[in-house]
């Protein structure tokens, strides 16, 4: 039976923490012959790898971040059994989800919801850009990643992309604006606009329908966040384009409105993973659900 000790654990976290046997060694004051016999004792009884080298460091493999995650489990239940015979306490998988700046807040929280308040899972929500959370993705440090773009070919191609949902867009706005009607060249030309910056899809799709229709938008205020777009709807500064899953609550409260749908422009919603050979189950199961309800 392949077992093995506390002590394998322990030294193995420790040298992860570190990252050189050679640091880890003079903090735990043992030996270095005897830290590295004891990492490889482990390897041979997972059968396999829990370190590579990268220079001088060692960095964990993708067994070794899955038994640093088992690992930490097994020392927090130790510590809730010394401090009390707690029923309540149990081990929780850690589930690291990162999530681009600038996406719905409304949308996160539905992909999360099913996990959210399970004794088995702690979530560890991320935010960055897409370098940033891709970075972090391949390194194995993020078991998924929420965006609104799918990975690029040809730069991301060890990149899964998961499509789980699309929404019509429609400009949005405050009822005080008293802005009204279906005759959308003429609200295009002459309602004040809040757009997003010509990074994003829907502003290149917005501005495509401007050419077709002729007509040059009345933009007031251009920002790259979601959020700012609706927090300045709300504020009756003009009409911006959103789906309706980032102003949901403010649709239900009747501080904004719905003013005038756009004609084939939609936001679509992605998750973006990495193939693995011990993938997270949870992350697995919300691609799953999100991909079936949502949309």
């Amino acid at each position: 039976m392949n077992t093995f000790s506390h002590k394998h654990l322990l030294y193995f976290r420790e040298v992860a923490r570190d990252g050189n046997l050679t640091r880890t060694a003079k903090r735990l004051a043992v030996a270095q012959s005897a830290l590295s016999t004891q990492i490889q004792t482990l390897e041979q009884r997972l059968g396999h790898n829990l370190f590579e080298r990268s220079g001088r460091q060692l960095v964990l493999t993708e067994a070794g971040r899955l038994t640093l995650d088992y690992a930490n489990a097994i020392f927090s239940a130790s510590e809730d059994l010394v401090a009390a015979l707690d029923a309540g306490s149990g081990r929780r998988r850690p589930l690291r989800v990162g999530a681009l700046a600038t996406l719905s807040r409304n949308f996160q929280i539905d992909f999360l919801r099913p996990s959210l308040g399970r004794p088995d899972l702690e979530v560890i929500l991320t935010s960055g850009s897409m370098e940033e959370l891709a970075g972090l993705l391949k390194r194995l440090e993020l078991d998924v990643v929420l965006c609104n773009a799918p990975a690029m070919a040809g730069r991301d191609d060890n990149l899964v992309t998961h499509r789980l949902a699309q929404q019509t867009i429609s400009l949005f706005g405050s009822p005080a604006l008293g802005i009204a009607g279906d005759d959308l060249p003429q609200i295009i030309g002459t309602a004040p606009l809040i757009l997003p910056t010509g990074t994003s899809s829907i502003r290149t799709e917005f501005d495509a329908l401007c050419q077709q229709f002729g007509v040059s938008p009345n933009v007031v205020a251009e920002v790259d966040d979601m959020a700012m777009l609706r927090l300045m709807a709300r504020e009756g500064i003009g009409l911006a384009p959103l789906p309706a899953i980032v102003v949901r609550d403010e649709l239900e409260a009747g501080v904004l409105a719905e003013i005038v749908p756009l004609p084939d422009i939609r936001e679509a919603f992605y998750a973006l993973t990495v193939n693995r050979q011990f993938g997270n189950p949870a992350a697995t199961e919300l691609i799953r659900i999100a991909s079936g309800l949502l949309g």
